[in-house]
């Protein structure tokens, strides 16, 4: 930074910029993209007319308020709409949480290998993130509950939690909630609540409803396919959704995207279909890799996280990554959530889950015969591909401090 030149907020420098899944391959080939956690079904055929209709309509400033989807998403779960805010997807949601409810020297919580927004939303407003150790890749509550002081505001907790796919049970959320000072805002991220089919398992609706420091955030970008529309709601007490109303834009969703909304919450069959498609999926993808002598971690989203030994050079991360990519598959490098030696994989198309485990049985055999623990033919090429690659992200992730 310069002396003669405008300086931002002490504190703002020291973010580590978010960086999304990889969408392209540095050759421009086409390539199977499983690094978002994207539906493989796209959006509700509803979702996709009323989104064409609006086109007429561009010149026309939306509805401020998203009046009608607040409408629809509670008359799908039986909430009053009062108590819903729409934002710009569910990061917009948490960034404004941040903003209504901390400032310089406040503290907020999040877990060991939880959502990287939260970090990035607490080092925004100058608070201090805390970050609490995980149990077997999963939140513990103890943890969570130890890391709390005078200073802290604000609980962020993904359930279930990106990437790890881990969930905490109803039972244990409550106990947290009541752990909890009453002036400490619990946020209940459910982005893949839709895909949980646990009987112990809630996303926060009945907590929320019972007092005034739980907030449950959702989206539309996973199960309905809207990721490109950016909508995400909330479930408030009427005294924080009146704080969020007054610090969001005015006109935060477009037109096009509250028509879409409207319509996906107008299709639960097609929600069902994706549950199914995904329950599916999920299951085969994860046994035939555990076949591979991959370790999976259990997942209830629509992703799965696949751990590569650490002892064994010829098997990283790093390399599957490079050799996946030589074959135009993209999956999530996960080293900025403290999981260097870990990818995520998205559950996509038939075609595109067997494609992956074709390519990963290839990488292993691969490695196989280059010698356990060497880095020789195709592993070694691939350690060579992403060397540089490899050194900028353990650099980040090393700021992150395991975000």
């Amino acid at each position: 930074m310069t002396s003669n030149a405008p300086a931002p907020r002490p504190g703002i420098l020291d973010i580590v910029a978010y960086v999304p899944g990889q969408s392209h391959l540095a050759s421009g080939a086409k390539a199977i993209k499983l690094s978002s956690n994207e539906t493989p079904l796209g959006p509700s055929p509803r979702a996709v007319e009323a989104y064409q209709r609006e086109r007429l309509a561009l010149n026309r400033y939306p509805d401020g308020q998203a009046s009608k989807l607040r409408a629809a998403i509670a008359a799908r779960f039986g909430l009053n709409p009062d108590r819903i805010v729409c934002g710009a997807g569910s990061d917009e949601l948490l960034n404004l949480l941040a903003q209504g409810y901390l400032g310089p020297g406040d503290e907020a919580i999040h877990t060991e290998h939880g959502f990287l927004v939260y970090e990035i939303a607490t080092r925004a407003t100058g608070a201090v993130p805390v970050v609490a150790p995980e149990r077997n890749l999963t939140a513990d509550v103890d943890a969570i509950l130890g890391k709390v002081s005078t200073r802290t505001k604000i609980i962020f907790l993904a359930n279930p939690n990106n990437p790890t796919g881990t969930y905490l049970p109803f039972d244990e959320v409550r106990r947290l909630r009541q752990g909890l000072p009453a002036d400490v805002l619990l946020v209940l991220d459910g982005a893949y609540a839709e895909y949980v089919r646990r009987n112990d398992y809630e996303a926060g609706i009945e907590l929320v409803g019972e007092g005034n420091n739980t907030i449950m955030t959702r989206t539309f970008s996973k199960i309905h396919g809207l990721a490109a529309l950016r909508i995400g709601w909330a479930y408030c007490p009427a005294n924080i959704a009146a704080v969020l109303n007054r610090i969001r834009g005015p006109f935060n969703l477009s037109g096009p995207a509250i028509a879409a909304g409207i319509a996906a919450m107008s299709d639960p069959e097609f929600v069902e279909r994706a549950v199914a498609f995904n329950d599916e999926w999920l299951a085969w993808t994860a046994a035939q890799l555990r076949d591979l002598g991959l370790k999976v971690s259990p997942s209830v989203a629509n992703f799965l996280l696949l751990h590569f030994p650490d002892d064994k050079p010829a098997f990283s991360a790093a390399a599957a990554d490079a050799f996946l990519q030589s074959k135009a598959i993209i999956l999530r490098r996960v080293a900025g959530y403290g999981l260097p030696n870990a990818l995520r994989m998205s559950i996509g198309t038939e075609d595109e889950n067997r494609a992956v485990v074709a390519a990963l049985a290839e990488f292993m055999q691969a490695g196989q015969s280059s010698g356990m623990g060497e880095n020789g033919g195709a592993a070694d090429e691939a350690t060579n591909k992403v060397a540089v690659d490899e050194a900028a992200t353990n650099k980040a992730a090393a700021d992150e401090a395991g975000a």
